[in-house]
């Protein structure tokens, strides 16, 4: 298969410069012919988003590429298995363990090569022993193992996760001689990343019985996570260190895993947006691209028709021109007001489709003790048909029961830790209220929970609603950190602002309380629609 210049431009650019990388696989899926091209540009981005923490998006674009795959066509199979196997792998970190072995099969049924058989078959006990079912994960081992391992490194990764499962199967086990013969191959090997698991694995055995060759063990680990730059690895090294450690040598590795985890969490929530809007960029640019086209064949056409109908006649030339100089003028005019009103609605689409509602799911993944494979791949795939669609018109219908819409809202927000509790929301007071306000106000109730779980901390969120004769009123109220005096300029609230302004209504933000976020909306229940 040849590589076409983008292709090979973001291969030069992976895990470099992921950003650049990704738009230049987005440029591969949007223009190029070749199908197999296409799946492995999804699938390299769906690594990129993976190793950014965004698991969600990482699943979107798998199950993209495989579209463009066919299980007849031999040359696509190594597509497909990878496909699998990085399903599996999102799976297993979404902790989603029976789905990840799922995937790990059809990885294995589309593997040509052995060394990756190895790899997918070790993926896929440990999903058994994260799931742990340790007689079948061990059994998968021991068979795996049965068999001569050519492969060093993958010998090694066996080895000791083998000896792992039987450990935590049996806490008496005698696990240290795996686990150092194991660690000698690493290092014979100089496996850096090899060595930082042996290093995790020892760190654990010996936590109980022996802590001081447990803290040993860690400090190896942090060492090797730091000169690795795998902050997750660094950041899982002193978990271990302030656990093993004195109370002041603690303090120190705490305050080194808090500024690791924030910052960790603002690159990966940066590269998030950053990866949908180069998307939503690369959807806009092709649309544009598009209707150039058309516009190019559109004027070659006239210029044949003119050639044809005119014939010589100047008088009739001068005055077609002309008409033709004006019309295009306002058609351009026109089309300029067009598009920067497509980009406000596509951008507040894309806040709406893409940003609330991966957060959404995100959420409810979070708080669900077991997780509905079916419901949650029927969600990504509705999340996926709505942000394919973004770029074009569709009007929005509010659900047929509100009142148990909303209801819903507020399950999904609600966890142990936050209440978040509803008054007065019940069928009487929407019976009157339009689709199109219905619709507002559930982007806009939405909105304001997405900015609590994220800023806010509030324990406690109460939402009530009224309605004073023709005037619906939504009083919102938490306990959180509230909002900083003069600065309520997010995105966010500036959608919500806008979104009652079409409603010909108001809103007012309570910024002098002394703890918590207050604020009051309301709209008339008949308005005039612009």
């Amino acid at each position: 298969m040849v590589r076409e210049p983008d292709y090979a431009k973001a291969e030069s650019l992976i895990y470099r410069q992921n950003d650049s990388a990704f738009y230049y696989f987005t440029r591969v899926v949007q223009h190029s012919k070749d199908s197999l091209l296409v799946a492995m540009a999804y699938n390299n981005m769906a690594a990129i988003q993976s190793d950014a923490g965004d698991y969600f998006g990482s699943q979107e674009s798998l199950l993209t590429s495989l579209k463009y795959l066919d299980e007849r066509r031999e040359r696509d199979h190594y597509c497909l298995s990878s496909d699998f196997n990085e399903l599996g792998s999102t799976s297993l970190n979404l902790k989603n363990y029976e789905a990840a072995i799922g995937y790990y099969n059809l990885a294995l049924k589309f593997a040509q090569n052995e060394d990756y058989k190895l790899v997918f078959l070790n993926n896929k006990a440990l999903a058994w022993q994260k799931k742990k079912d340790f007689e079948r994960a061990i059994a998968l081992y021991d068979s795996v193992l049965g068999n001569p391992v050519p492969d060093a490194k993958v010998y090694a990764r066996l080895l000791s996760n083998r000896a792992r499962t039987k450990w935590l199967q049996q806490p008496a086990y005698n696990a240290a001689p795996e686990f150092w013969s194991a660690l000698g191959i690493r290092l014979k090997q100089e496996d850096a990343w090899g060595q930082n698991a042996s290093y995790a694995h020892l760190s654990d055995y010996y936590a109980r019985s022996h802590p001081d060759s447990a803290l040993i063990y860690a400090h190896k680990m942090y060492t090797v996570a730091r000169q690795l730059n795998s902050a997750d690895d660094e950041m899982e090294a002193l978990q271990k260190l302030i656990a093993l450690s004195t109370a002041t040598s603690s303090k120190q590795y705490f305050t080194r895993y808090q500024y690791l985890n924030d910052s960790t969490q603002t690159a990966r929530s940066n590269a998030k947006n950053q990866f949908a809007l180069i998307r939503y960029e690369s959807e806009k640019n092709k649309a544009e691209n598009l209707e150039l086209q058309k516009e190019n064949a559109d004027k070659k056409l006239q210029i044949i028709q003119q050639w044809f109908v005119i014939g010589g006649v100047l008088l009739i030339l001068f005055y077609a021109w002309g008409w033709y100089r004006k019309r295009k003028r306002k058609l351009e005019w026109r089309a300029q007001n067009a598009i920067r009103e497509h980009q406000l609605k596509t951008s507040q689409k894309v806040h709406d489709v893409v940003a609330n509602g991966l957060y959404r799911i995100m959420v409810e993944v979070e708080h669900q003790e077991v997780i509905d494979k079916e419901s949650l791949l029927d969600k990504i795939e509705e999340m996926y048909e709505q942000s394919r669609d973004i770029s074009y018109e569709h009007t929005e219908t509010a659900e047929t029961d509100f009142q148990e819409a909303v209801a819903g809202l507020f399950e999904t927000f609600a966890t142990q830790q936050t209440k978040v509790m509803g008054v007065g929301n019940n069928k009487a007071l929407w019976q009157k209220v339009d689709a199109r306000a219905k619709t507002e106000v559930r982007h806009i109730l939405q909105e304001l929970l997405v900015n609590m779980k994220k800023h806010s901390h509030a324990d406690n969120v109460v939402i009530r609603f009224e309605q004073v004769n023709n005037q619906v009123n939504i009083l919102y109220t938490d306990d959180g950190v509230g909002l900083p005096a003069g600065n309520i300029s997010g995105n966010g609230l500036t959608n919500t602002g806008n979104r009652i302004q079409g409603l010909n209504g108001t809103i007012t933000f309570d910024t002098g309380a002394v703890k918590g976020t207050r604020i009051l909306i309301s709209f008339p229940i008949e308005y005039t629609h612009d």
